[in-house]
């Protein structure tokens, strides 16, 4: 452990034993020391990304959001580490920077509505339920929707609502959203999703494929409807799947 993370963890320590309550949470330390790295990450990318710090209440609800409960009992060990895991199905979940970031770049309000495309472990979805009203999400594997589907509600997350279906023509019924978030890269942004989008709405997507570069892609739609684009920062994503 590093001379930072020592710090942290015997900061985190105390205010466990001032609380009064013994093993209040046992991942406490690991959650400060993941947004230890984190923050580091941040300063690390600031002239891609053009910030030196997430927004406080996205860092907060990454304080908050309990990443254990989100990767396979076998990881539970490596829940915090500030990088993707896998959760069968040849998914991941995230690394959490990259859930912070583009959590960030949607600039959430709690009075929004956003769509996600590719529920997965259902973290990325826990994460925005703190910062927006609503969170629609959508998982196109059956088994793994059905069972993040059940963990969301065991947890708690009654703001978010999931769907099983092909995310690449959103879901209509509850559009248009304020901003939407696709967790897998493609190689191009799907019309759906840009009709779908609000007006001054904001869309993140990882565009590419598994042979070509990918890059984060920040979609912003204009009070006018224009929409625009620009690369924010290389990344490797699981490939988008469906009919497409």
């Amino acid at each position: 452990m590093s001379a930072k993370h020592l710090i942290v963890g015997i900061f985190a320590l105390l205010v466990c034993m001032h609380s009064g309550i013994p093993g209040a949470d046992n991942y406490r330390v690991q959650r400060m020391n993941m947004i230890s790295d984190i923050q580091d990450d941040v300063r690390r990318t600031e002239r891609f990304i053009n910030k030196k710090s997430f927004n406080a209440a996205v860092m907060q609800a990454m304080e908050k959001v309990p990443r254990h409960e989100f990767v396979p009992t076998e990881l539970l060990s490596r829940a915090y580490e500030n990088r993707p895991l896998p959760i069968g199905f040849g998914q991941t979940i995230s690394q959490p920077y990259i859930v912070g970031l583009m959590t960030d770049l949607l600039h959430p309000r709690a009075d929004q509505s956003v769509l996600e495309i590719g529920t997965g472990s259902g973290y990325q979805a826990a994460i925005l339920s703190q910062l927006v009203a609503r969170v629609y999400s959508i998982e196109i594997i059956e088994q793994l929707g059905n069972a993040t589907t059940k963990l969301l509600s065991r947890l708690g997350y009654d703001n978010i609502k999931t769907h099983i279906a092909d995310g690449y023509n959103g879901w209509p019924e509850h559009a248009p959203y304020d901003s939407i978030i696709v967790t897998a890269a493609i190689s191009h942004i799907p019309p759906p999703l840009v009709q779908q989008l609000k007006k001054g709405g904001r869309m993140v997507i990882p565009v590419g494929t598994r042979f070509q570069t990918q890059y984060l892609t920040m979609v912003e739609k204009d009070l006018q409807g224009k929409v625009t684009t620009r690369q924010v920062l290389p990344v490797i994503f699981v490939p988008f799947t469906g009919g497409h």
